[in-house]
C-alpha cells in the first residue's frame, strides 16, 4: 500500500502541493458533504474523483483510517542532498537524520515535527528504516508534501559528506557526551535519531561529532524516538531564536 495517501489531512495537502494524484476514491456518502473541499480541490486539477461503497474501501489493508478518503499516488519524489542544500535559503541548516527508526508512526510524526520547526530536511536510509508508506504519510499530517525529503545509502558515509561541508553531526543518545542544553545548535547541525529499541547504531555512534542526552528527571529512562526528536528540534530552534 506504499503507494497510497489516506485520511482527509494527508490527501488535502498531497492535492495543494500539486503531488501527481491517479485518482482518489471518495465515501460515497461524504462526497457532497464532509469532504466537499477535496472534491472540489481535485476536480478543479482534473483529477478523477470516484465514489465508492465504503465496504470496498475497508478492504484495502491499510493500518490506519482512511476517514472516507484513499488517493492513488506517484511514489514519493525523494531529492538529492545537494539539491537541498545548494536551493535553500536557511542561512544555518538544520537537517535531521534518521538511523533505523522502524515504527511508520513514529517516522512521520518525526517528518512532522521537522516541518513544524522550519527544517531544511528530513534524510532517510534506504535501508533497515520504515519506508515513506500510507501510515507515514497520514501520521504526518500532509508533512511528507511540504519537507525536502533525501533518500540515503550508507549513513556513516552520508555523515562524512556533511561533515566536510561544514556540519556538525550531533546523535541522540541515553549516554550522551553532554546534555541538549550545553550542545551548540546554532551553528549548521546535524540530528541523528536512532533505533526505538537499539538507539543509533555503533558505526553512526562513532561518525557523530558527539552525543547528546535528554535529562530524565522521572522513573523512566528515554522518550519515545518521535518526542526526543521533537525535543532535540525545538531546542535548536530555541537556541537560534536567542542568538
Amino acid at each position: 500500500m506504499d503507494n497510497y495517501i489516506v485520511g482527509r489531512n494527508a490527501v488535502k495537502e498531497a492535492l495543494k502541493s500539486g503531488r501527481s494524484i491517479q485518482r482518489i476514491m471518495v465515501s460515497e456518502d461524504k462526497v457532497k458533504t464532509g469532504l466537499a473541499d477535496i472534491v472540489g480541490l481535485a476536480k478543479s486539477q482534473g483529477i478523477e474523483v470516484r465514489p465508492t461503497p465504503i465496504k470496498q474501501m475497508n478492504k484495502y489493508d491499510l493500518e490506519v483510517p482512511h476517514q472516507g478518503v484513499i488517493a492513488l499516488v506517484s511514489a514519493v519524489q525523494f531529492k538529492e542532498l545537494g539539491e537541498v542544500l545548494q536551493e535553500t535559503n536557511h542561512e544555518v541548516p538544520l537537517l535531521i537524520l534518521t538511523d533505523g527508526v522502524e515504527d511508520p508512526h513514529n517516522m512521520g510524526a518525526i517528518i512532522r515535527t521537522a516541518e513544524c520547526v522550519g527544517a531544511t530536511a528530513v534524510l532517510i536510509p534506504k535501508r533497515h528504516n520504515a519506508p515513506i508508506n500510507a501510515t507515514v504519510a497520514k501520521t504526518s499530517a500532509g508533512a511528507i508534501e511540504q519537507i525536502p525529503l533525501v533518500q540515503v545509502g550508507n549513513v556513516a558515509q552520508t555523515i562524512k559528506q556533511l561533515q566536510k561541508q561544514g556540519f556538525w553531526v550531533m546523535g541522540a543518545h541515553m549516554e550522551g557526551d553532554r546534555t541538549l542544553y550545553e550542545a551548540d545548535m546554532t551553528i549548521p547541525t546535524v540530528i541523528v535519531i536512532g533505533n526505538e529499541g537499539k538507539g543509533i547504531s555503533r558505526v553512526v555512534k562513532e561518525a557523530c561529532d558527539f552525543l547528546v542526552t535528554i535529562p530524565m528527571y522521572g522513573n523512566l529512562n528515554s522518550l519515545n524516538a518521535s518526542v526526543a526528536a521533537a525535543v532535540l528540534m525545538y531546542e535548536a530552534v530555541r537556541q537560534r531564536q536567542a542568538k
